[in-house]
């Protein structure tokens, strides 16, 4: 006999596993700053985004959606076609920033940027303004 009988009404069948979540909880609540801020952070340069939303406590799913709502947002808004840039050497040397201020941001630069990375951070800044 059991030492700590089963009272279950059942046949001889025993509770038999207990889990206990004790983690943070399930459904959070972001904010767009947040969003926004864990957003630009995947889009660096040799970051990986499943890392960043691990580091995060997000699924990598709710990240990329983050990013779609994020860049759908950024164009429907009114994009310029153009931004205006100012250089401050005339000579390309790789010391050289551009320097593009967009919305009350300063976004800096260095040339060979890859250009579509450069447009995603432009459209973050700009959907955060």
């Amino acid at each position: 006999m059991d030492r700590y009988p089963n009272n279950l009404p059942i046949n001889e069948q025993r509770y038999r596993r207990v889990e206990i979540l004790n983690g943070p909880e399930r459904r959070r609540r972001w904010s767009l700053e947040e969003k926004a801020r864990i957003v630009a952070e995947s889009f660096g340069p040799g970051v990986v985004t499943s890392a960043v939303a691990r580091r995060h406590g997000v699924h990598p799913n709710q990240l990329y959606a983050w990013r779609r709502e994020l860049a759908n947002s950024a164009t429907g808004a009114t994009l310029p076609d153009f931004v205006p840039v100012s250089v401050g050497s005339t000579a390309c040397a790789p010391s050289v920033t551009i320097e593009i201020f967009l919305s009350g941001t300063l976004v800096r630069t260095l040339p060979g940027t890859d250009l579509n990375f450069l447009a995603d951070v432009l459209r973050v800044v700009r959907a955060l303004a």
